[in-house]
C-alpha cells in the first residue's frame, strides 16, 4: 500500500499544510547560501519505520537535499543512535524538519509498540494483526509501520474482503433466516476468490457459521476459557481470530489459547510517537 506515489501525495500535502506560502522564519533568518547537515537521533530505544517517508519530506522540499538512512525499516535501535543523516541547503532542511520528524516519530512509535506485542506471543503460533482503526488518510503509512514491527495487516479496505459483524448478521437474519442460509446465499453471489470472515460473540454461533464454509471466524470479546473451547470446536476448519480486550497485559494469555490471529486496534489508534530529534548544524560560510 505504501507506494512512492502514495508517499509523494501525502507528504506533499503535509508540506503544503505546514508552509502554504513558504517558511518565512527560515527565509528571513537564514542566509540563502547557507548549508546545513543534520542527524536524526533516537532519544529512546525503539524500532525504526518510515525511512522513505522521512527522506521524501526533504526531497520534495528541495531535491538538492541528500538523505542517507543509517538504519533500515524494522531495525531496532538504542538511545543516542543516529538513524539518518541529512545535508543540503539550510533553509530547505529547516523547512522540512518538522514534517519529516512527524512521520518518522509516528511510524516508529507504531512499529515499536507492535514489536512489543509480537514479542509477547513469540512462543506461540499466533499472529498479531492491525485493524482499520487508523488515522484517516494515513492508513498505508501506519500499516507499513505495523509490518516493520513484525505484525501483520488485516484487510486493507472495505473493498478487499467480506467481514460480517454483529450488525451485518442482524440484518441478514431478520425475518427468521438462519445464519447458515444467509451466509451461504451471500457467498454464492461473491467471486470465489473473495475471503469471508464472520464475527461471533457466542460459542453456539460457531457451527452455523462453519456450516456455511466461512474461511475465518472472529471470536469477539470471548473469555479465555471460551476462546480455548472455540479453538477446539473449530478444530482447524477455519482460521480463528481473537479480538476485543487485547493489550500488553492480556495478549500472551490470549495467544496461548491456540487462536491463529489476534487483532489489536491499539497498534495504530493508541501508539505513542517515539522521541526522535533532528540535530541540525548550520554552515554559513
Amino acid at each position: 500500500m505504501l507506494t512512492p506515489t502514495v508517499i509523494e501525495r501525502v507528504v506533499g500535502a503535509a508540506l503544503e499544510e505546514d508552509a502554504p506560502w513558504g517558511d518565512i522564519t527560515s527565509e528571513y533568518l537564514i542566509p540563502e547560501d547557507a548549508l546545513a547537515s543534520a542527524d536524526l537521533v533516537a532519544r529512546e530505544s525503539g524500532v525504526f519505520s518510515g525511512g522513505a517517508v522521512f527522506a521524501a519530506a526533504f526531497r520534495l522540499t528541495d531535491p538538492a537535499i541528500d538523505v542517507r538512512l543509517v538504519v533500515a525499516d524494522g531495525d531496532r535501535f538504542e538511545p543516542g543512535a543516529v538513524l539518518a543523516v541529512v545535508s543540503g541547503p539550510a533553509r530547505a532542511v529547516l523547512t522540512a524538519e518538522r514534517i519529516g520528524l512527524n512521520f518518522a516519530q509516528r511510524m516508529s512509535g507504531i512499529a515499536t509498540l507492535t514489536a512489543r506485542f509480537v514479542a509477547e506471543v513469540g512462543h506461540t503460533s499466533a499472529r498479531i494483526a492491525d485493524t482499520r482503526k487508523t488515522t484517516p488518510g494515513l492508513r498505508a503509512f501506519e500499516r507499513q509501520a505495523v509490518r516493520d514491527g513484525g505484525g501483520r495487516n488485516h484487510r486493507a479496505t472495505l473493498s478487499d474482503a467480506v467481514m460480517a459483524k454483529d450488525n451485518h448478521l442482524a440484518v441478514l437474519t431478520r425475518g427468521g433466516a438462519s445464519i447458515t442460509d444467509a451466509l451461504r446465499a451471500a457467498k454464492d453471489r461473491l467471486p470465489h476468490t473473495t475471503h469471508i470472515e464472520v464475527e461471533i460473540d457466542r460459542l453456539e454461533q460457531i457451527e452455523p457459521v462453519l456450516a456455511a464454509g466461512i474461511g475465518t471466524i472472529m471470536l469477539d470479546n470471548f473469555s479465555l476459557a471460551d476462546l480455548r473451547t472455540g479453538v477446539a470446536q473449530v478444530a482447524g476448519r477455519a482460521t480463528v481470530e481473537a479480538s476485543g480486550g487485547v493489550n500488553l497485559d492480556t495478549v500472551r494469555a490470549i495467544a496461548e489459547t491456540g487462536v491463529d490471529v489476534i487483532s489489536v486496534g491499539a497498534l495504530t489508534h493508541s501508539a505513542r510517537a517515539l522521541d526522535l530529534g533532528l540535530d541540525v548544524r548550520i554552515d554559513a560560510s
